[in-house]
């Protein structure tokens, strides 16, 4: 039984979306019509119109995302480089700017399987959700990869991914990315190092959303600056690496002459500051 023409629907997701706005969500026309498309299964502007009970349960989702719940978490989807990954509450949100980041350390592989005509070695150290290494293996086929986190509910998350988009081609290590005993039979063999390490300065979160529900073990750097975390990966990533290998690693805009100048300090040649899409100093880009 039909209780929405598709005029009505589609007035219902306009309204949604003014709702949204009022609430102060950042894109709210594209979030209310993920939340009905989510319900209805398929493109809004396709439906013929909405089943009973669509009016009630779309009440609801919306509620909970002017109340400024990450769509990801309603949804329990993210995307990432065209990839459809699981979300789940208690792991970091893959964040747009990542996807640059990635994509430098998978042209840095690629450029290892093209010169080299082998598999490169990549190793992905704060892996949360997995996004990353999951992005490698499946752009990268050639690609040998291991992916390092700590939170043991982001473990679980990065093997559930991991093994859904790119089946047998990462491995999920539990353990602290600064260890130098995790992950140790590796050293100076390792072709590409990309991390998105907890680098948020202390009290530099102004986003409301990720400050209510992402974990603060994933926000957070460490002092201060943000830098104990990150300066301690760029240590572990000195080790992992082979002469020429490389080390892409995400920080904030303020960071980038400090971990350029760390990365010169545990032995890197070369240290380069790559930008996100706004054109912001987003990562290091170090050659051992």
């Amino acid at each position: 039984m039909t209780e929405l023409d598709c005029y009505a629907l589609r007035r219902l997701v306009r309204e949604a979306g003014q709702a949204l706005a009022r609430a102060g969500v950042a894109s709210p026309d594209a979030d209310a019509r993920q939340l009905a498309e989510h319900l209805l299964g398929g493109p809004v502007l396709l439906a013929d119109g909405a089943p009973e009970g669509f009016a009630a349960a779309y009440e609801a989702l919306v509620e909970r995302r002017a109340a400024r719940e990450p769509l990801q978490h309603i949804l329990g989807t993210m995307w990432f480089r065209g990839l459809e990954l699981t979300c789940r509450p208690g792991v970091f949100i893959v964040r747009p700017e990542t996807e640059v980041v990635a994509g430098a350390a998978i042209e840095a592989a690629r450029a290892v399987a093209a010169e080299e005509g082998r598999g490169p070695v990549v190793v992905d150290l704060c892996t949360g959700s997995g996004a990353i290494a999951a992005a490698v293996a499946v752009e990268v086929p050639m690609a040998r990869v291991w992916a390092v986190e700590t939170a043991p509910a982001a473990v679980a998350l990065a093997r559930e991914n991991s093994e859904h988009l790119a089946p047998g081609k990462v491995a999920i290590i539990r353990g602290d990315a600064s260890d130098p005993a995790v992950l140790a039979e590796l050293d100076g063999r390792v072709d590409v190092v990309v991390s998105n390490p907890p680098y948020v300065p202390a009290g530099a979160v102004e986003d409301l959303e990720t400050e209510r529900h992402d974990p603060d073990l994933a926000l957070y750097g460490g002092g201060g600056d943000g830098l104990c975390l990150p300066r301690a990966v760029v240590e572990r990533a000195g080790a992992l690496l082979r002469p020429g290998g490389v080390l892409v690693m995400e920080h904030d805009p303020s960071q980038a002459a400090p971990l350029r100048a760390a990365s010169r300090e545990a032995g890197f040649a070369k240290a380069t500051t790559g930008v996100d899409l706004t054109g912001r100093g987003r990562f290091l880009r170090a050659v051992r």
